[in-house]
């Protein structure tokens, strides 16, 4: 596994990488990868860091796994390739942007353009064997990126974080909310969204009135 990441996070990242945990965790991946269909490929798997540069982080939003599924994940949390079907997290999202913002329901579920805002699109565990999900947690990528959202609440002022379902919130504890913003919320799962706790939570637009309130840009929620 080559950690290909942004040199602007570089600094922050380099301790971590040099610990015994991360050296073990890049033989597993190495070996899984080689022994294993796994996703995303290995050239996307620090994608979020390589679109979302650590100057210009200003919204973190938290994921678990990758998709499992062929073509589908593309190293960033919830988004999909071009020409992939849209999975039904994804689905939920989309159809709340439309309600909390009234944008239409976009053709592709890549979210290359929000990460390309500065949108951190992170998930908890980088990597995934095909078709069997959680398959890579609990190996080390949980503590890297535990460390990256860490570094983020010390490094940076005014980051809107986005925790949704009950796996996001618990990262909460991480992050110094006397300088950054936390909004939580159900899952956009159709099992959380269903019961209610997705809909309506207005986290796109309560996300861009934070970051206007302490003079930085919007987020571009259409995808082009």
């Amino acid at each position: 596994m080559n950690i290909d990441i942004h040199q602007s996070w570089k600094p922050y990242v380099r301790s971590e990488i040099e610990k015994p945990y991360f050296k073990d965790l890049v033989e597993f991946v190495k070996t899984e990868y080689s022994t294993h269909k796994c996703f995303p490929k290995s050239s996307d798997i620090f994608n979020a860091f390589n679109h979302s540069h650590f100057e210009d982080t200003k919204v973190v939003i938290i994921g678990q796994d990758p998709y499992h599924g062929v073509g589908q994940a593309n190293g960033l949390c919830f988004s999909v390739n071009n020409n992939v079907t849209h999975p039904p997290s994804l689905i939920n999202i989309f159809k709340e942007i439309k309600q909390d913002l009234g944008i239409s329901y976009p053709i592709s579920g890549n979210l290359m353009s929000w990460a390309d805002q500065g949108v951190l699109l992170l998930n908890a565990t980088l990597t995934v064997r095909a078709h069997l999900a959680g398959s890579h947690q609990k190996k080390g990528w949980e503590q890297f990126t535990d460390a990256i959202i860490e570094t983020i609440s010390n490094e940076k002022n005014n980051v809107v974080f986005l925790l949704w379902g009950g796996f996001a919130k618990k990262k909460k504890k991480l992050i110094d909310t006397s300088k950054h913003f936390v909004l939580e919320t159900g899952h956009p799962s159709p099992l959380s969204a269903n019961r209610g706790y997705w809909f309506g939570n207005k986290h796109f637009s309560k996300t861009n009135s934070l970051l206007l309130q302490v003079g930085v840009s919007a987020v571009e929620w259409k995808l082009k």
